[in-house]
């Protein structure tokens, strides 16, 4: 397992067995309108749903670096930081693989969001999430992130990545697991 992972802190013996991939996902928030950037997906895995900004964390690079890596790569915006709000974790049926997601929260960023070939952005007010174009989990933790509360979410899909079969949702005080994906 990625030495970066988290998820042997939270997880089940049977569900740390599976092979863990790291990614981020981040949501920039301009609080002063009370509004978050999405991104439209244009290809990819979550084609044509809209989502936070992120992808794989990359080999010699944290967890937090990946996440502002990914948010300039897909929306144009330099977070001059960011701050972790919650972890997801992702199994899929018929999938040996599960998804390990960091998730942030960009409050001070430079830039202009700006269409790249993965993502096309768009602000929406923070308390009309366009939930059913967006993933079928996060209905169930964006009031936390609304809330200022960390949580760790544990989802499992049908193959179909529409249908949740089962699911875990816990706040948290901490997401400090002793550095490991700092």
């Amino acid at each position: 397992m990625d030495p970066r992972s988290v998820a042997r802190h939270v997880e089940s013996d049977a569900d740390r067995a599976a092979a863990h991939r790291l990614y981020t996902l981040v949501f920039p928030v301009d609080a002063a309108a009370g509004r978050v950037l999405l991104g439209m997906k244009k290809r990819g895995f979550g084609r044509g749903k809209l989502n936070g900004f992120g992808g794989k964390v990359e080999a010699g690079e944290t967890v937090a670096q990946g996440a502002v890596r990914e948010l300039a790569e897909e929306s144009g915006l330099a977070a001059r930081s960011v701050e972790q709000c919650g972890l997801l974790l992702f199994y899929f049926e018929g999938d040996p693989t599960a998804m390990e997601v960091h998730v942030f929260q960009a409050r001070d960023y430079a830039g202009a969001a700006a269409e790249s070939d993965e993502m096309r952005p768009e602000w929406f007010p923070v308390d009309q999430m366009p939930f059913d174009r967006m993933w079928a989990d996060d209905r169930f933790w964006w009031p936390c992130v609304v809330d200022g509360a960390k949580f760790v979410g544990r989802f499992w899909f049908k193959a179909d990545q529409t249908t949740i079969v089962r699911q875990s949702l816990v706040r948290v005080d901490s997401l400090d697991f002793g550095g490991a994906a700092s």
